[in-house]
């Protein structure tokens, strides 16, 4: 029998692919999402490994994560403080475009970033490179600034700064946030399976997938989804109304008693040759 924590990456590797597509294009490189990776552990450990419904204390966690004590307490202050500036730091874009609208040698007397040559001394763009690019070199920076348009070159040549922050690709942050809450109900559902006790009931989830379909008959699935699929969530959402809590039992029961409940529903296409990633 293959080793369960073996088993386990493989299947968080599979969960993390679209993941990592979503971080990537928000401008999220790794340093980023190791910290928050480790945050998140310390939190989850924290909250569903205490004894007998208590928060795990610092000693376990270290334990359950692999952490330093000292590490788990600056993790926690980090949940507790929600240091998201933390992140944008990390990353070496951001850094960048953070230092040209504050750094004062980078400034003009009004406060806004200067208008800067490609190359030279202070100021220029090759020396906030050196001051806050790390490693990267920063032709590479630049090419990557000027195609986001977080950059733009002037008519004589110069560079000026359009963006505080680097964000490869634009997204709608509600729909960011969206589709977070989206992996989240979907992966408790998952993790419910996996670990309920043998007394509690499965929680519904369920797939229906061909691998011998023609591209050609995408169309046609697309209509009977959105018919068919719109037609039974119209169903539950019907049935989750009738059974709603009116105002008085809320006033009776108080917000104890209540769950969230609910059922999602999810397309799923993957060209052939991707079944053969490992």
């Amino acid at each position: 029998m293959e080793n369960p924590k073996i088993v386990a990456l493989k299947a968080f590797r599979l969960f993390f692919r679209p993941l990592a597509q979503m971080l990537l294009r928000a401008g999220v490189n790794w340093r980023e999402v190791a910290e928050l990776g480790k945050a998140t552990f310390v939190e989850v450990a924290t909250r569903e490994f205490g004894i007998r419904g208590r928060p795990t204390n610092i000693s376990r966690v270290a334990i359950l994560t692999g952490f330093t004590r000292r590490e788990v307490r600056r993790l926690r202050d980090f949940l507790n403080n929600e240091d998201q500036e933390s992140f944008q730091r990390m990353n070496y874009a951001t850094r960048l475009l953070s230092g040209w609208w504050q750094d004062p040698d980078y400034v003009d007397a009004n406060g806004q970033p200067r208008l800067l040559r490609r190359d030279g001394g202070n100021p220029s763009f090759e020396s906030l490179c050196n001051r806050y690019s790390g490693d990267v070199p920063g032709s590479t920076i630049l090419k990557e600034l000027l195609h986001v348009g977080a950059v733009a070159e002037t008519d004589d040549g110069r560079l000026e700064a359009r963006s505080r922050t680097y964000i490869p690709v634009l997204m709608d942050p509600e729909q960011m946030l969206r589709s977070g809450k989206v992996l989240e109900d979907f992966g408790d559902t998952v993790a419910w399976n996996l670990h309920r006790d043998s007394k509690d009931p499965s929680r519904f989830e369920r797939r229906a997938t061909n691998t011998r379909i023609s591209i050609e008959q995408v169309p046609a699935f697309r209509a009977f989804v959105e018919q068919e699929g719109q037609a039974f969530l119209e169903k539950v959402d019907a049935w989750l109304t009738e059974h709603e809590c009116d105002d008085k039992d809320l006033d009776e029961s108080g917000p104890a008693d209540l769950v969230r409940l609910g059922l999602g529903a999810y397309w799923i296409e993957e060209p052939k040759n991707a079944r053969n990633r490992s």
